[in-house]
């Protein structure tokens, strides 16, 4: 039998290039002391900071200071024991000191409670990704402030598809509605002008970055010299766009929005006094979708009214799809998105993970809250059997933190 442990490093060195998590990563290393010493931990490395993005209210002087951003990336996974086919759909936060944190799949909200996973006898299914800009040192004044600081969508760029540790280039949307990138040879953000209408979206499809405007208008965006060019023209109708890959084709999930006069004012009232714009925002009410797919001979979008069994996710940084089989679920043609008009703040011990989240059935045309649909319902809480309680040991409970021992995860609260 071929001795595993006596592989040359550069192999090794070559496998755990092609490895897609963290999760992949800490498997690999813990096969044998050989392996682990073979290569480092950690893969990627990002400045500590981000210069803030250029805004009108912001002085030349501001940029140069103490403020700016650092970036996290967020993975969702499905998670699934091998002795146990019901699965847990999760989405984990890297810090910038390697901490990975617990949050709901779907939002920005993190759960405070202790567990353990015992990955050795877990299937990690990576579904899709995110990365956030978390602002440093600029405290917001508003959640106005907070909002044209960052929550808009953040694609990356490697430019080097074969290593992490190359160059890179992110692109988002600026707060005024135009396309802004970052390159990591440049250390500086570059405002795009070219915008005839707003932008939805952005998406990093087959190695290049896209655009959707609030039009439905597509473009390509060439990250090497700022330019836009058209890709197909508009598909109006919606409110808000959304682009998502989905088997192998691009997708355009057009979203229509209607106020719900029935929103209890009581409670704009006490949660967003300051904040009128905002409290229109909450009381917008989603109610149909219809999706597109990209037909790039004619440059125009086709209408797809069956997803077969795919399920889109809609959630507030990121967009991905999976097969039903993937979820462990029976069925697909489906869209699972955040609506604003069930949004519950703060964070908690994932009780209300579902809460704001609807279903959209492509079959029927009808939206539902994610409740009326267990098997959908189960995959975001409660977490399934094996999923198991730990002992808290610090009494300042100030964070969540997966710590790495042998094949035990261990997520429990820490001091910062």
């Amino acid at each position: 039998m071929a001795d595993w442990s006596q592989l040359p490093t550069d192999l090794l060195g070559l496998i755990a290039k092609r490895l897609d998590t963290s999760f992949d990563l800490f498997r690999f290393r813990h096969v044998c002391s050989t392996w682990r010493s073979s290569v480092t931990p950690t893969r990627r490395r990002f400045p500590g900071r981000f210069p803030l993005l250029p805004n009108e209210n912001n002085s030349k002087n501001f940029f140069s200071s103490s403020f700016g951003f650092s970036l996290s990336k967020r993975t969702v996974f499905v998670i699934r024991s091998r002795h146990n086919a019901t699965s847990w759909l999760i989405k984990v936060k890297e810090d910038e000191s390697n901490r990975k944190h617990l949050l709901n799949p779907l939002k920005r909200h993190r759960f405070d409670f202790a567990k353990v996973l015992d990955i050795q006898n877990l299937s990690l299914l990576e579904i899709g990704h995110e990365y956030v800009l978390n602002y440093i040192n600029y405290p917001p004044n508003s959640l106005n402030d907070a909002c044209t600081l960052y929550m808009e969508k953040l694609i990356l760029m490697h430019l080097d598809q074969k290593s992490d540790l190359g160059g890179f280039v992110l692109l988002t949307i600026h707060v005024s509605g135009k396309l802004a990138i970052y390159t990591s040879e440049n250390k500086d953000w570059v405002i795009l002008e070219q915008m005839p209408s707003p932008y939805d979206d952005v998406i990093l499809f087959k190695g290049k970055f896209y655009a959707v405007d609030n039009t439905g208008r597509i473009v390509y965006v060439d990250h090497s010299c700022f330019d836009v060019n058209l890709v197909a023209n508009p598909v109006f109708g919606g409110d808000k766009k959304y682009l998502v890959q989905c088997k192998g084709d691009l997708l355009l999930v057009d979203m229509y929005l209607s106020i719900d006069a029935t929103v209890d004012s009581s409670f704009s009232n006490e949660y967003f006094e300051h904040e009128p714009q905002l409290a229109y925002c909450m009381s917008e009410r989603t109610v149909m979708f219809k999706v597109f797919r990209l037909d790039w001979k004619q440059k125009e979008w086709i209408e797809v009214k069956n997803l077969r069994d795919h399920v889109l996710f809609l959630g507030e940084d990121c967009v991905f799809s999976t097969s039903a089989d993937d979820l462990g679920v029976s069925k697909g043609n489906c869209i699972l998105f955040v609506d604003n008009l069930f949004y519950l703040s703060g964070e908690g011990d994932g009780s209300d993970c579902g809460h704001g989240v609807g279903v959209f059935d492509l079959e029927s045309g009808c939206i539902k809250p994610l409740e009326n649909y267990p098997e959908l319902s189960k995959l975001f809480w409660p977490p399934p059997a094996w999923f198991t309680p730990t002992v808290l040991e610090f009494s300042d409970i100030s964070g969540l933190e997966i710590s790495a021992c042998r094949s035990c995860i261990s997520i429990g609260m820490t001091r910062l």
